[in-house]
This record gives structure tokens, C-alpha cells and sequence, in this order.
């Protein structure tokens, strides 16, 4: 896995590019997303693709996914995360022990992104299922 990231105007504003072309604006002027918002994005993204597919192969009627996270990071330099909370907000015909087990099995044990920020921030999970 391959990306180049170039600078797109004078200030803290870059563009990333995958090898298939794919973009994403990072800014530390706050004129795009920030390197540490899309570190939470990342973790977000990776747990909620797994958990799609989990719930599918359980035969669960997901509709719709949505996650809320929210962070606290280390007052001294370097300002790591040192606790991360994902609420997910699940829409559909979901049994309630299966939304948990999906969860916790992306959190713990297939997310990569969250099993790389585990060593230095507390990650917990909360859910809630919309039935439509």
C-alpha cells in the first residue's frame, strides 16, 4: 500500500492519493480535514466496514450505519489519543446480542486501525438499533 501526499496551496494544505488515483484533502489550517480527524474517520470507516459485513454473514437487516466518535487526546506534545468512544448507531432488523458480539469482534480483534491506536488510547464502543 502506496500514497503520495503533495502540497496544493502555501499554507498547511495537502492532497493524498492513493495508487488508484482516489484523493483526500488534509489541512492543518482547518480548511480540510485534520491528520487527527482522519486518524478517527480511519477508525470509524474500518470498524464499520467490518461490522457490515459481520451482520450480513449473521443475516442480520442492517439498513444503515452511522457512527459518532468522540476523543480526548494527551495535553503534552506529542497530543495522542488517549481515550476514543464509537457510537454506532445501527438502523434495521438487528438482534441486539448480535449488534454487541459485531462489535466487539471489530474492535477487538479485526480493525486494524483501532488494534494500532489500542497501546496508547482506551477505545469503548456504545450502540443503538433504530428498527424502521
Amino acid at each position: 500500500m502506496n500514497i503520495t501526499l503533495k502540497r496544493i496551496n502555501d499554507n498547511q494544505h495537502f492532497e493524498g492519493i492513493n495508487e488508484k488515483g482516489q484523493k483526500l484533502e488534509l489541512s492543518g489550517d482547518g480548511n480540510a480535514v485534520g491528520p487527527m480527524e482522519s486518524v478517527l474517520m480511519a477508525v470509524a470507516g474500518c470498524s464499520s466496514i467490518d461490522i457490515v459485513s459481520l451482520l450480513e454473514k449473521m443475516r442480520q437487516k442492517l439498513d444503515d450505519i452511522e457512527v459518532k466518535v468522540t476523543s480526548e487526546r494527551r495535553e503534552e506534545i506529542p497530543r495522542i489519543f488517549i481515550k476514543i468512544n464509537m457510537h454506532y448507531i445501527l438502523t434495521g432488523d438487528i438482534k441486539e446480542h448480535k449488534a454487541q458480539q459485531v462489535i466487539d469482534m471489530s474492535v477487538e480483534k479485526y480493525c486494524s486501525v483501532s488494534k494500532m491506536l489500542e497501546p496508547n488510547a482506551e477505545i469503548t464502543t456504545s450502540f443503538e438499533i433504530i428498527t424502521v
